[in-house]
């Protein structure tokens, strides 16, 4: 949620500034803002709605020709959608040194320093945390703009991203980070600053990840980073892996249908150079230095939010299968808040796209300290959870730009495979086991590219369904997540109301729900639990329930009970998750179009949720 954009160097600003705020829409925001220094004088213009409206306002103005800049895009947590409230936010003109500040996250005690800031004379003009921030740096200012916002985070509570200029400095930029993603970008004309990767794209070539509690001052000619103490740091820069062809839309309607597109190649990369299905052998680099730790394992709990929350369902479960190791998944934002017991041998996976996801970071954090081993699961390489893990599994599926994931789906769930197959095959596993379903995952991206080709099919079916307000979605063992993220995929983007569960829960309440016509999401794949979930369907149809059922190809059995069938190919059922979610990504996505939805910017949505 919300994005910051930030330059200094040879190059004019406002074309920077903006094209990364371009870049940033997909996190979700309702406001954008840009603020330049110009003639030693601070400029700032701010707007509701999309980048393109503030584009549009400040198209010739020469005020926002300057080379120092920063800007923002909204998503409203303190305060209503105003341009009052939209940042960068300034501190008072009539007394101020002439510092705006753009700022991600949460100031948790703006109100006390409200109180105090008032009474040393500063007057409010906002209903923002961020206004008492800029505030403070303003009063404690005395020249030195990068020692001012030392002094003021030294004081602050909370979360925060910033980048801050002051037209007393007019060729310095400082920013700083606690919790909340920020980077430097390094480019042939200047450097930059930016919340996410995508703003950097074109205009740098490295990037260095900016630590918690560190502040960088940057200039024309470098920077130079250090504690809140000012204690030097020295940050690591690495090259900026990441293609203008990777985050483009070219030919496709949204990004959620060119990600879904994606998923055979998406899954390809995340295998590459990590299983040898001949020998049965898993390789998973940093994974592989606590081979030891791990064998001893006793526990393992996966956290996550979301989508993540529910790949990591599937990962418990596979654990359990294939390393036969006790694994359980927990929403990541309850798991600090109740004294959880961490023993000796307990090994945390947190699961996460963007590795800045906070409630998830928090928990690894709470786990850390009671002595568990950490290995992530995340996409962006760098990001703050993989550098807080003790070692992990990056998915390398690619930028996943739509809000709605997809991709990085199949990628957690790939991970999850590789992790539990390398768990097994050092406890109970044998080789012919573990070379047999290496065999068969190696196979997966080849049968996803069928099974990810039915957006026809999927938009038939969306459109006979589409207009009902209330689904549901069953599944049991490992396709009981699927169900999960079915229906999440389908309230997130379609804004249809609809509920996962296990297909045995479904008599225990929420039959009930059932009427005539009400459209009943079935994963119904050959595996131990077939029958029974056969059964499920027909008390579904016994109460006038329509059935959509993704079965196993050729299975005409079960094709007779459904109103509509996806046919996904028969594989082993540990792997199924990987073909049977495709179908359900599909049916939502359709059924979003269908319905007039932004499909890849959903209301209220953020891709990247880093405050709690």
């Amino acid at each position: 949620m919300c994005g910051i954009v930030a330059c200094v160097g040879r190059a004019g600003a406002r074309s920077i500034l903006l094209e990364g705020l371009k870049r940033l829409e997909y996190r979700g925001y309702d406001s954008a803002g840009i603020a330049v220094l110009e003639g030693g004088t601070l400029h700032i213009g701010r707007k509701i709605g999309r980048v393109r409206v503030l584009e549009q306002s400040i198209d010739g103005d020469e005020r926002f020709d300057g080379t120092l800049g920063i800007a923002h895009t909204r998503w409203a947590t303190h305060g209503g959608v105003t341009e009052t409230n939209a940042h960068p936010h300034r501190d008072d003109t009539a007394r101020g040194h002439g510092i705006a500040v753009v700022h991600n996250g949460i100031i948790e005690n703006h109100a006390a320093l409200k109180t105090w800031l008032t009474q040393q004379g500063h007057t409010f003009v906002t209903e923002t945390d961020t206004e008492a921030l800029v505030h403070l740096i303003s009063e404690l200012y005395e020249g030195d703009l990068a020692a001012a916002v030392r002094a003021a985070l030294r004081k602050v509570e909370g979360a925060y991203a910033i980048a801050v200029i002051c037209a007393r400095e007019p060729g310095v930029l400082v920013a700083a980070r606690r919790g909340s993603p920020l980077m430097i970008g390094v480019g042939t004309d200047g450097y930059l600053v930016a919340s996410d990767t995508q703003a950097l794209v074109t205009h740098a070539q490295q990037v260095a990840a900016i630590d918690n509690d560190v502040v960088a001052r940057i200039n024309a000619e470098g920077f130079v980073t250090a504690d809140l103490d000012n204690a030097p740091v020295t940050p690591k820069l690495q090259e900026l892996d990441l293609t203008l062809e990777q985050i483009e839309l070219g030919e496709h309607e949204h990004y959620m249908a060119k990600e879904i597109e994606e998923q055979p190649v998406s899954v390809a990369r995340c295998l590459r150079g990590r299983l040898d299905a001949r020998s049965g052998k898993v390789v998973l680099g940093g994974v592989g230095d606590h081979a030891r730790t791990l064998v001893r394992a006793r526990r393992v709990l996966f956290l996550g939010q979301g989508t993540a929350l529910h790949a990591g369902m599937i990962g418990a479960r596979l654990v359990e299968d294939l390393a036969k190791i006790p694994a359980t998944a927990e929403f990541a934002s309850e798991f600090r808040y109740r004294n959880p017991i961490i023993e000796d041998g307990t090994v945390v996976i947190p699961v996460s796209q963007s590795g800045e996801t906070a409630d998830t970071l928090a928990a690894v954090q709470e786990a850390q300290q009671r002595g568990a081993l950490a290995l992530g699961l995340v996409n962006v390489v760098g990001s703050t959870i993989a550098r807080t893990t003790d070692a992990g599994v990056y998915l390398r599926v690619g930028p996943e730009i739509g809000v709605a994931s997809t991709k990085a789906f199949l990628g957690q769930v790939t991970a999850a495979v590789l992790l539990s197959c390398f768990l097994g095959r050092s406890r109970v596993m044998s080789e012919e086991q573990a070379a047999s379903l290496l065999g068969e995952l190696d196979r997966i991206p080849s049968l996803l590219e069928g099974v990810c080709s039915e957006g026809d099919h999927a938009k038939v079916v969306a459109e006979r369904f589409v207009a009902r307000d209330n689904w549901l979605f069953l599944g049991r063992g490992y396709n009981y997540p699927v169900a999960l993220e079915g229906a999440l995929k389908l309230k997130e983007i379609s804004y249809i109301h609809a509920e996962g569960m296990p297909a045995a829960e479904m008599k225990h309440g929420p039959i009930a729900l059932i009427d005539d016509g009400m459209p009943v999401v079935v994963v119904a794949t050959r595996n131990s639990q077939y029958r029974k979930v056969l059964s499920n369907i027909e008390e579904v149809r016994s109460r006038g329930g329509h059935v959509i059922g993704v079965i196993t190809e050729g299975d005409t059995e079960a094709a007779s009970l459904c109103e509509a069938v996806f046919e996904v190919p028969d594989v082993p059922a540990p792997l199924q998750p990987l073909l049977t979610i495709v179908p359900l990504q599909l049916l939502a996505y359709h059924a979003a179009v269908l319905r007039g939805q932004d499909v890849d910017k959903p209301r209220n949505l953020a891709k990247s949720v880093t405050v709690e």
